[in-house]
């Protein structure tokens, strides 16, 4: 691992739980971390209420896109982080790879902003614990 460890979220569509984890990870470790983010199917543009839960805390996202998993991406990662099941990526051996089964609240009846601050909620304790492995956490997101 280079001394800026290369972060590299993954969901589906890139438009909700990969972005909050990317806006996430770059509010807590700042510089220290090279953060991006991708979907395998990405969607035309950001889930607004992942957008709102992060300005919330004083994060903003508004200026990223949706973008494709490319092989660059994931070669240039050092910690590749699948949020969901639905993902599917073909990794290079020794890639490293973190699985996050993310909370889902709308299985338990829980909708709107209540859903997407708990599932925010949930990836930034993921978030805080990486960032604390790779020697870059800064401050509580």
């Amino acid at each position: 691992m280079s001394d800026r460890p290369r972060v590299l979220f993954v969901c589906v569509r890139n438009a909700g739980t990969s972005q909050l984890a990317a806006g996430l990870m770059r509010h807590l470790a700042g510089d220290a971390v090279a953060v991006s983010s991708a979907g395998t199917a990405p969607g035309d543009g950001l889930d607004e209420q992942a957008v709102r839960s992060l300005a919330e805390l004083g994060i903003d996202i508004g200026g990223q896109r949706p973008k494709p998993v490319t092989e660059q991406l994931v070669g240039d990662a050092d910690v590749v982080v699948v949020l969901g099941r639905e993902a599917r990526l073909d990794l290079a051996p020794g890639t490293r790879v973190l699985t996050w089964e993310v909370d889902e609240p709308s299985a338990r009846g829980i909708e709107g902003m209540d859903r997407m601050r708990l599932v925010r909620d949930d990836i930034a304790a993921r978030v805080r614990a990486l960032a604390d492995e790779l020697g870059a956490g800064r401050h509580p997101a």
